[in-house]
């Protein structure tokens, strides 16, 4: 049975920091590209960033220079380090997996970040 299972979301301040965490089973996870996507209150599901399974990264022009997302294959986990948070990172965030790059097979159920101005 496949599982993604995503922590680390919560409420934090503008500014401030957060990691994310996506913990897979059920498929080999090396063998797969993972992703990091948010949902906000009435606006469509947009790719955050994208790690490949050689571990080469892509993000979305909004967070450049603050998220840095990693995978731990040992681990079967991917993150997703969130920093100088701004009130319009907050939403759902889901993290994915796909054999094809952008083209997610399996997803998490999503873990809430809330950021305060």
């Amino acid at each position: 049975q496949v599982q993604l299972v995503e922590s680390g979301g919560g409420l934090v301040q503008s500014g401030g920091s957060l990691r994310l965490s996506c913990t897979a089973s059920g498929f080999s996870f090396s063998l797969y590209h993972m992703g990091w996507y948010r949902q906000a209150p009435g606006k469509e599901r947009e790719l955050v960033a994208l790690i490949t399974r050689s571990s080469s990264a892509n993000y979305a022009d909004s967070v450049k220079g603050r998220f840095i997302i990693s995978r731990d294959n040992a681990k079967n986990t991917v993150y997703l380090q969130m920093n100088s948070l701004k009130p319009e990172d907050a939403a759902v965030y889901f993290c994915s997996a796909g054999v094809r790059v952008g083209k997610p097979d399996f997803w998490g159920q999503g873990t809430q970040v809330t950021v305060s101005s």
